[in-house]
């Protein structure tokens, strides 16, 4: 699990300044909520007073205060009311937790879990046709019992698609394609590829509603260990674009904000049939995932026997050791030895001004 990228908290409709939303990702709490100015908001989920849990208690005046003994704390981390002190006594300097940069876009609300500075930040995905004229957006989210990095490789795994995807016609690679390496193309922290499908069953549900000739393309990508992109174009003027947004809420379960597009059977009557469709065809691949031994992915690849087909998920797993060499991978067995007995955080961009910080930053694997 990796620091210093966006990563989904909640959906944008389900925070409001009336009650603290609780989120977890890598095993961590936080807490999720709107400020007076309607500002979605994202600290670390513990008071440094006694340990409280600020999701379980309430927002007051765009504060979020910790059930336990009142302690506020603004959107910026910062606590402003200790009440067992009064009104004349300072507030400690060491009164903050981590606060976290937030975006708020495609109905989700994403937290930049890292310390980095903006201007050194990896994006967040841009989705240049969302919410634009053509084109038709359904959100699903979707729970795991299985590990993130399992998900999008899944996604970045063009082989598998003509054994679990039935219900998709199984679309089979050409074997020249499958026998060598698969081509490639480098983006922004992460690698693409598009390609056509020789083979598929035509009685799919939706084969007659196409319009034009088959096309059969498809493609997928990633950006950074969490963004997956899926592109299918069945004809050329009817496509599918599928983003999905991962919260690893632990080693074991994940969280997926699955954005499906298209730009044909608009109209409202389709959705329900669309919405049934894609998601057999999700549950197909979940229950793969929810089943594969070892949970996580192995740590080296000599514990699998890679095939060309895998030349995808080859470059996927090659980032990752790319991003850990930054240092910017958690050690999750450090983690684990001392979860319980300390009290962690990621460590956020205010950390580089100030230190004197009562939560302890996460391990990190060291950079190399």
């Amino acid at each position: 699990m990796f620091i210093n990228f966006w990563y989904p908290m909640a959906l944008a409709k389900d925070i409001t300044a009336d009650k603290p939303t609780r989120a977890q990702v890598f095993g961590l709490p936080f807490v999720v909520f709107r400020d007076q100015s309607g500002q979605a908001r994202v600290l670390a989920d513990t008071c440094v007073h006694r340990g409280g849990s600020l999701s379980k208690g309430l927002i007051r005046n765009g504060n979020a205060v910790c059930p336990y003994h009142g302690w506020e704390f603004g959107g910026d981390g910062r606590c402003s009311k200790v009440p067992s002190l009064g009104e004349v006594t300072k507030i400690p300097a060491r009164a903050k937790v981590d606060a976290y940069p937030v975006q708020e876009k495609y109905g989700i609300v994403f937290a930049f879990l890292g310390d980095l500075p903006e201007a050194e930040r990896p994006p967040l995905y841009d989705i240049p046709e969302f919410g634009t004229e053509g084109w038709k957006c359904q959100t699903y989210v979707l729970d795991l019992n299985a590990y993130y990095q399992r998900s999008v490789e899944n996604g970045m795994d063009p082989i598998h698609n003509e054994f679990v995807h039935p219900l998709q016609g199984a679309p089979k690679m050409a074997l020249d394609l499958q026998r060598n390496p698969l081509p490639m193309e480098e983006i922004p922290y992460g690698s693409k590829f598009f390609l056509a499908f020789a083979g598929k069953n035509e009685q799919t549900t939706l084969a007659g509603d196409r319009t034009g000739a088959r096309t059969g393309a498809a493609g997928s990508w990633y950006q950074g260990p969490n963004q997956l992109v899926t592109w299918i174009e069945l004809t050329a003027t009817n496509a599918f674009h599928q983003y999905l947004f991962e919260q690893p809420i632990d080693e074991s379960h994940t969280r997926i904000y699955f954005l499906n597009m298209r730009n044909w059977l608009l109209e409202d009557k389709h959705d329900q049939r669309v919405e049934q469709l894609t998601l057999n065809i999700v549950h197909e691949d979940i229950a793969i995932l929810e089943n594969l031994n070892p949970v996580r992915t192995p740590e080296t690849n000599n514990k699998e026997i890679l095939v060309p087909g895998d030349a995808a998920v080859l470059r996927y797993r090659q980032h990752l050791k790319e991003w850990q060499a930054r240092g910017w991978r958690i050690d999750m067995h450090a983690l684990r030895e001392k979860q319980g007995d300390v009290a962690f955080a990621i460590p956020s961009p205010a950390r580089r001004e100030s230190g004197n910080w009562v939560l302890d930053p996460v391990p990190l694997m060291p950079a190399e």
